[in-house]
This record gives structure tokens, sequence and C-alpha cells, in this order.
């Protein structure tokens, strides 16, 4: 019988020389504690060396699909003519069974085999030390996970993503440091801030000059041209500043310093950031630039998770807030999120900017998968593209048509746009008129024109137009007659509405003393009335008296 041992180094082939201690599985692994009595089991017969690390790794990648590989197949041709095989994998054994016709083993007592010959295999196999065997099979365990996973060692996006990172957050810093050298600084030289637009400028002109009253005395043209420089001195010896002292100007020199070392340092990041981008993704640095790749496979988590993305969420990747904001309160989505901030994006107009921005984010979804699951290295996909993406943008804003790629059309024309344009080569469109200022005023040409229609008109339309006039005075004088006339009876009416006012005023007048004279009558009368009922009251009285007396 004889084993099949895979190592890192190579395949080997070992006799077993008692086959009868097989049967006694359990106590087999104290056989192997000892090289000699190892060797009193097994013995090497055969071993097939790997040239090199590829086919080491096409022969592992074959045994992990459970097939033997070109050299395996020869080389159990060459030392297994009539032997039985024993094997690791029951379905490598099968298919060497299927195209060798060799019989293989595979059970309990051949694995026990294994571990044992493993625990001794440096001393069974001579020129194999173990300080080799190690490296070795880390090296293609390594070789082996790449390629499984289909990993590459130049495409790690998880250096892009701390890299764009970083480079935000020194944008940040800087630009505080920065605002800070100037308020600081301010206090004692307030002009320069006006003076030098630029931070990096203006904390190297601070960290040269120190005290503005040194202004006039430096040289700053290998910092600042000479007409900032010329502005620089005159401020200095008129400024309005407050006076610091040598501790002050310490510290802020120690700031702008700190400013300096970190615009430096940014400026490594950014064509360290560069470089990788063009490693890892060139199609999609060619068609968005390196910041907005980055921050794409940032916003993503990674590159093949972006490469999973449609187009659309390419799109609008970045403005998630704005998107569910607009499908909560039932408003228009947006057009754009990172991918906003490509070149393309900001040379179309402002009513072009949607369209430009979807058709890039369906060749971003394509240039993103080409860079993570292709196995081209170069940015040709990605330059193809972007020419054809500026052509669109070109069509879109009426100016002429390049030959696209893979077009057979060439240039077409557009009339409405070339009417005016003259023949030839570079020939401009023809210029625009004049102004004419004699045009403004319009009233005598309004009259020479009438003038000049009336000379021009026939005597018959000239008679038409008299008896025209005719007709309106005659209406014009009928419409006069009639308004004075309603004049006359209104002013007729409202006199004898008057009248009529003071009749009335004069019969109120004398109805209200009628009204107090009754008034007076009827008081007299109840006056009259009250008196006879008194004076009956006591003759009524009297005549009681008098039949009392009488009785």
């Amino acid at each position: 019988m004889l084993v099949l041992f895979e190592t890192p180094a190579g395949f080997a082939l070992f006799k077993v020389l008692d086959e009868g201690k097989l049967s006694k599985v359990e106590g087999l692994w104290q056989e192997f504690n000892s090289a000699e009595s190892a060797r009193q089991i097994v013995k090497l017969k055969a071993f097939s060396k790997f040239e090199n690390t590829s086919e080491a790794l096409k022969a592992a990648t074959c045994l992990l699909e459970s097939k033997p590989s070109k050299d395996l197949r020869k080389f159990l041709r060459t030392h297994c003519d009539g032997e039985t095989l024993a094997v690791a994998d029951s379905k490598l054994g099968n298919a060497i069974k299927d195209k060798l016709k060799i019989e293989c083993v595979h059970n309990n007592a051949v694995m026990e085999l294994m571990r044992g010959v493993r625990s001794q295999l440096t001393e069974l196999i001579s020129g194999l030390a173990g300080q080799d065997l190690q490296p070795m099979s880390l090296g293609l365990s390594h070789s082996l996970s790449r390629y499984k996973l289909k990993f590459s060692a130049d495409k790690v996006d998880t250096m892009i993503i701390q890299a764009i990172g970083l480079l935000d957050d020194l944008d940040k810093e800087l630009n505080t440091y920065a605002m800070r050298v100037r308020e600081w600084y301010g206090w004692h030289f307030p002009e320069l801030a006006k003076i030098i637009q630029d931070n990096i400028l203006y904390a190297k002109a601070v960290k040269l000059m120190g005290d503005r009253s040194n202004a006039a005395k430096l040289d700053f043209s290998e910092i600042l041209p000479e007409e900032v420089e010329a502005q620089l001195k005159e401020a200095a010896m008129i400024s309005m500043g407050t006076e610091v002292s040598d501790l002050d100007l310490l510290n802020i020199k120690e700031l702008c310093d700190q400013v300096l070392s970190l615009a430096e340092y940014r400026a490594q990041l950014y064509d360290y950031l560069k470089s990788r981008m063009n490693t890892v993704a060139p199609n999609l640095t060619a068609l968005v630039g390196e910041l907005v790749g980055a921050r794409l496979i940032a916003h993503g988590g990674s590159l093949l998770n972006l490469a999973k993305q449609p187009g659309s969420t390419v799109q609008i990747l970045g403005a998630e807030k704005a998107l569910f904001r607009a499908l909560k309160t039932k408003h228009a989505t947006p057009k754009y999120g990172l991918i906003y901030h490509a070149s393309l994006v900001g040379q179309a107009a402002p009513k072009h900017k949607g369209k430009i921005s979807r058709s890039l984010a369906s060749k971003t979804a394509l240039a993103i998968r080409y860079d993570a699951l292709g196995d081209g290295q170069d940015n040709s996909m990605g330059l193809e593209n972007r020419a054809k993406l500026e052509a669109r943008l070109r069509n879109l804003e009426g100016k002429e048509l390049g030959r696209a790629a893979g077009s057979a059309k060439g240039k077409p024309k557009i009339e409405v746009y070339d009417k005016d344009r003259k023949k030839g080569p570079g020939a401009m469109i023809t210029a625009a008129k004049t102004y004419n200022p004699a045009a403004d005023s319009i009233l005598g040409l309004m009259e020479n024109a009438a003038s000049k229609d009336d000379e021009e008109k026939p005597m018959e339309e000239v008679a038409v137009g008299q008896e025209k006039k005719e007709k309106k005075k005659k209406k014009s004088k009928k419409a006069d007659d009639e308004r004075t006339n309603g004049n006359v009876e209104a002013e007729n009416e409202e006199s004898v509405k008057k009248e009529k006012k003071k009749r009335k005023k004069q019969v109120a007048e004398a109805g209200g003393e009628n009204v107090e004279a009754g008034e007076k009558k009827k008081k007299k009368r109840k006056h009259s009335e009250a008196n006879e009922e008194e004076s009956e009251v006591p003759s009524k009285k009297e005549k009681k008296k008098k039949k009392k007396n009488d009785d």
C-alpha cells in the first residue's frame, strides 16, 4: 500500500512496510512517537517537488476542488502501477480511480496514518527541514487565500478610506489653525489680513516678519509678488494695531510653524491618495477624479460594496437625508449627491446638471465594477466613457459634436446655431448691427409717414374719409346738444326738489305748534276733571253726615 501525502514543497509517496499494524487504529499513534519507530512503518518511495509558487498554488487549488492536477497524474502513473493508494480525501480518491484506474482507500486507519506521518514529516523526508517548511506553508496559504478571494495586494481600498478621512480632517484643522493665526496676529497688524488672502502665504509672511516694524528691512520676494510686498510695507508703516511682546510673537510663530507643517503633510497625503486611486480604481479616477472617487469608496464601505450598487444609487450617494426628506414630504427627490463635485457636472449649465449627473452615474457604476472585478489595470475604459460624456455635454449645450468613440456618423451639423456662420475655417459669426440713436424719436417719423400716406391715397379714398369725418362731427354735435338739454332738465328738477323740501319744513313747523297747543288743552281738561271729582267727594260726605244727624 502507498500513501499520498501533500506538502508545501511537493507531493510525497510513502510505502507502508507493516500493513498489519493498520488494523489497530487506537494504538497507531504510539508507533510515531519517535523517528525510528516511524521509519519501521512507512518509508519514502518518491517525491515530486514544486518548481515555483505558482505551480504549488495550482496544485493546491486542484486539491481543494478534489481534482488531480496534471503533474500529480504523471507522478501517480509513474510510481503506482498495481498498488493500492491511501488518500486523505475520498472525492480525490474517486477522481483518481476514474481517470487513472488506481485503487484508492480512505478510512479511519488511513487518517491516523496521515497524522503520524505529519508529526514526523521532517524526519521521514530527508532534506526538508522544519525551518524551511514553515515559511513555505505560510506563503502557500497566503497565495491560496488571495486566489480564493480574488484579492490583490495592490488593490487595498482600506488605505484609500483612511487617507480621504484624514485628508478631510486635515483640511478642517488647517483652516482652524490658519484663522487662529489671522485673529491672533490681527491685533498687532490688522491690515495684513486684507493684503494677503492665502492662509499659507499669510503664515509664511508672519513667520518671516515677526514685529511689523521689521517689514521695511526684510525681503519678501521669495514669498510674495512685488505689488503685494509694496502694499505690505506701506501698511506696516501706518498700521493701527497694538504693540505685542516678544513672547507673544514667539507663540504666534510656533503656531505658524504648525500651519506650514500641516500644509506640507496635506500635500504629501494628497499625492499618496492620488497614486493609490490610480492603482486601485483607475477608471473611476479618470471619470470623477481622485477626491470624488475616494469619497464614493469611503461612503460605500469598500470598492466591492460600491460595485454592487446600481447607477441610480451611485447618483444620489451622499444625499440620503435629502432623499428621505423628499419622500416623506412628497417633494422632488435630489438629482445628485457626492457626484455633484465631479468636474463634468461642474462644467454643465444648471438646467443640464441633472442629465449629466445621471449619465455620469451610470458610467461610474460600470467603471467601479470593472475596477473591482476586472483583470485590467489600465484606465482606457474610463477615458473612453469620459470622452462620450463630454460629447453629450456639448450636444446638450448646442455646440459642435466631436467624433464619439464607436460612432461612424462623423460630425453632425446643427443648423439652428450655424445658419449665421460664415464659410471657411475659423470663421466667426456675423457681427451685430450698431445702435442707431436717431431711432429713439418717432414723432416726426409718424407725421411724415401720415403725409406720405395721404398723398399716395387715391381721390376716392380721400372723399370717403371726409364723409366719415363729417358724420363724426354731426354725431358729436348731437351728443353735445343732448348733454346741454340734460343739464337744463337736471337743474329744473333740483329747483323743484328744493321747493318741496322748504314746504315740508314749513308744514312740519306748523304741525309742531298745533301739537303743543293740543297738549296744553289736554292738561287743562285733566285738571278740571280732577277738581270736579274733589268737589263731588265732600258733597257725598256732607250728605252722609246729614243722614246721621237726622237719625
